[in-house]
């Protein structure tokens, strides 16, 4: 399926079918036992044997657990109170309306808040309460990552910090082992607690960013709200409280520490948030032994087949189509592409991969050819061709004589409704999915819609196909695109689109016709702000050229 069709988002805007991240909406009519209330278990009246009172034991301590998490999160756990506003990518030019939601979040060292990305996206005004106190006060953002859910909160008041304690974040807790999710669910205003057990730690969908990282997977109650709340385990912080599983009882999932310190330190080292790596390739299991036996690979021998290149990875210049990938930083890759992890278990080998630190060296070992090769890869983040999100920024677009242009975007996509992959077209679906960059900086350029007027009659049909050439020159971007019609210089403006269709305007009519359609609509400016800022630049450099 594709990227985001099996994640679905509590938040509007987020939508889609299988998890759902937690930040606070409004309240639904409870059921017993939601919104995780602590409860103690019942102890049966009959004479108890041995195996019982060590099930009873258990349960004991595991509640000693969930009333000290309470009490180590008195003076660490605040409430986040956001209001945002979306762009709407139809509109490109306006916001859609205003909207409030909560969330929880956590004091770390350094006077920060942890909490995550989702409970602060498209964030227009930020606001935090600590437990016990009635005020709210501001605070910034001061770092966000979508890829990860995570973010950095920073408030100014002296008085919000005055009896503040930090929590400390501790390592990845093995299966079965007990944790407390403390936060502000939906179903009250007071701190709640939830306790469960580790079920399952490997590589999952995060749903807000559509990214793999990997994640641990419990079964205490997790609902909207407890977005950005710690799970504790004894003292120590042991993941933040993010997203759950749709249609599932008690299954939710935590951020585990690596991913929150592989965020943190980014932070640290270069001021914002870096963004995790990628190796920029695509492999393909080697599980039946006639492929393996095809590429030459001896009974001993392990690995996954490189089916595709990002070319604007580092790899693109180093390995190549049907090597087979035996080794990453030595750690030997399974024919299933996963590596071994603490006792007995295993994960995909993506973790090793995203847990480096960007321009950092990756030694990879491959079979070519039928020989062994060991090679060095510098890893760094990259970008899809059409971005997955477009979250805490205003989407670019371009309108000339009613035309408006946009890069394609998934967010776009997502304007189609829940079901936008059945609903959206199709071609610009396939290729948002699938197309691979071939420079950097490169978008697919749309004309997303037709403002109607007399210099556009008989091309309103022509919307939601890409372009890719203005007056024969082919389009690398927005940006691009501006830049040629703005500075035509002949008599026509011809643009070429798929289906082999194309516009031709008289461009001087054209560019008159662009006021009237703009002032009739109300429509601001012909250009986004990015697009401004780009030609005035442009202006300036040419006018220093000049003198």
């Amino acid at each position: 399926p594709p990227l985001r069709t099996v994640t679905r988002a509590v938040l509007p805007h987020l939508a889609a079918p299988r998890f759902s991240t937690i930040s606070c909406a409004s309240t639904p009519s409870l059921r017993l036992g939601e919104c995780g209330a602590l409860g103690t278990p019942s102890i049966p009246s009959a004479e108890v044997s041995e195996g019982e009172e060590e099930v009873e034991s258990a349960a004991a301590r595991h509640d000693t657990d969930a009333f000290a998490a309470v009490e180590l999160a008195l003076d660490s756990v605040v409430k986040v109170f956001t209001v945002s506003s979306g762009p709407n990518y139809f509109l490109p030019w306006q916001n859609k309306a205003q909207r409030e939601s909560m969330g929880s979040g956590f004091v770390i060292s350094g006077k920060r808040i942890v909490t995550n990305a989702h409970v602060v996206a498209d964030h227009t005004f930020v606001l935090v309460r600590k437990h016990g106190s009635p005020a709210k006060y501001k605070a910034e953002v001061q770092a966000i990552g979508h890829e990860c859910d995570l973010a950095l909160l920073t408030v100014e008041s002296e008085e919000f910090w005055e009896g503040m304690n930090s929590l400390e974040l501790g390592d990845i807790p093995f299966l079965q082992e007990a944790v407390a999710v403390v936060g502000y669910p939906q179903g009250g205003d007071n701190i709640s607690v939830t306790k469960g057990v580790v079920s399952r730690v490997e590589p999952t969908q995060y749903a807000h960013g559509a990214t793999q990282l990997m994640a641990i997977q419990i079964d205490a109650a997790i609902n909207p709200g407890n977005s950005g709340g710690p799970a504790i385990m004894g003292d120590k912080v042991a993941g933040v409280a993010f997203q759950n599983l749709s249609g599932a009882e008690n299954i939710g999932y935590i951020i585990p520490v690596p991913v929150i310190k592989r965020f943190i330190s980014g932070v640290e080292e270069s001021g914002k948030y870096s963004g995790f790596c990628s190796l920029g390739i695509s492999c393909q299991a080697t599980e039946n032994i006639q492929i393996r036996e095809c590429f030459g690979m001896r009974p001993e021998m392990t690995g996954v087949l490189v089916s595709r290149i990002n070319p604007l990875s580092d790899a693109y210049k180093i390995l190549k189509k049907d090597d087979i990938l035996l080794e990453f930083d030595g750690v030997p890759i399974a024919n299933d592409g996963t590596v071994p992890f603490r006792n007995r278990e295993r994960i995909t080998f993506d973790h090793l991969v995203s847990m480096k630190k960007p321009e950092e060296t990756a030694v990879i070992k491959v079979l070519r050819d039928g020989k062994e090769h060991e090679l060095n890869v510098t890893l760094r983040p990259l970008q899809p061709l059409v971005p997955v999100h477009q979250f805490d920024k205003l989407p670019s677009y371009y309108i000339f004589a009613g035309f408006v242009f946009i890069p394609l975007t998934q967010p776009y996509l997502h304007e189609f409704g829940e079901d936008w992959y059945n609903t959206s077209p199709r071609r610009l679906c396939e290729r948002a999915l699938r197309e691979l960059p071939k420079k950097a900086g490169q978008q697919l350029v749309i004309l997303s819609q037709v403002l109607m007027d007399d210099i556009n009659v008989g091309y309103e049909r022509l919307a939601e196909l890409q372009v890719k050439k203005v007056n024969g020159v082919e389009v690398e971007n927005l940006k691009h695109l501006c830049s040629i019609v703005e500075n035509c210089t002949e008599e026509n403006l011809r643009i070429d689109l798929d289906d082999e269709r194309m516009i031709v305007l008289k461009f001087q009519n054209a560019r008159l016709a662009t006021s009237r359609i703009l002032k009739r609509h109300r429509i601001p400016s012909a250009m986004s702000n990015d697009l401004v800022d780009d030609q005035a630049s442009k202006g300036e450099t040419e006018a220093s050229c000049t003198s």
